[in-house]
């Protein structure tokens, strides 16, 4: 609970402070991703797929200076407290701080989901994206989404977007649940 106060009164500060009137831009890690994505098509194992996936996830949640970090570390701690309405806060404040910053778009998306609120999901995601086309949280996440919403064969595009870019993805066992896809369809 320290770290979240912590966290909370830098962010106050920093914000309260004007130190910083807009968001810088997002830290570019386009030629790390597409290596890693290169490096996931061609692994071995799921095992090695999973220490890719992570590296790439360190480079998402990157954020473009010390307040926008704050800030995403803030929602992801409530989220994962199941602080939910905390989180939403946090993460709004992100987003309209840092709107070209697509993983405080995925991670508010993510929010949504956990609440059930997969109307709201999707729009973030879109956004998460738009800016980054090969999240594959963002993709696998708004696959998800579109299947609870009943709109199986958008979901199923993001799906085999998603599994070309990772074939170790768990959710590729979800294609086979959706309307147009046949039992064990190669990709």
């Amino acid at each position: 609970m320290r770290k979240v106060w912590i966290i909370a009164g830098v962010v106050g500060i920093w914000l309260a402070g004007g130190v910083q009137a807009q968001c810088p831009p997002a830290p570019d890690h386009g030629v790390a991703l597409a290596r890693l994505i290169e490096q996931l098509r061609a692994a071995p194992d799921a095992r090695m797929a999973q220490q890719i996936s992570d590296e790439m996830w360190a480079l998402w949640l990157d954020a473009p200076d010390p307040a926008a970090q704050a800030l995403l570390d803030l929602g992801m701690h409530r989220r994962e407290a199941g602080e939910l309405p905390e989180a939403r806060e946090a993460l709004d404040e992100l987003a309209a701080y840092c709107p070209a910053y697509a993983e405080g778009f995925n991670q508010r998306a993510f929010v949504s989901f956990i609440a059930g609120d997969y109307a709201a999901a999707v729009p973030d995601l879109d956004r998460a994206l738009e800016l980054q086309p090969t999240h594959l949280g963002a993709l696998t996440g708004r696959a998800m989404a579109l299947i609870a919403l009943g709109r199986d064969d958008a979901a199923r595009r993001d799906l085999i977007r998603a599994v070309s870019l990772n074939p170790w993805l768990a959710e590729k066992r979800l294609l086979d649940g959706l309307d147009g896809a046949a039992p064990g369809e190669k990709l």
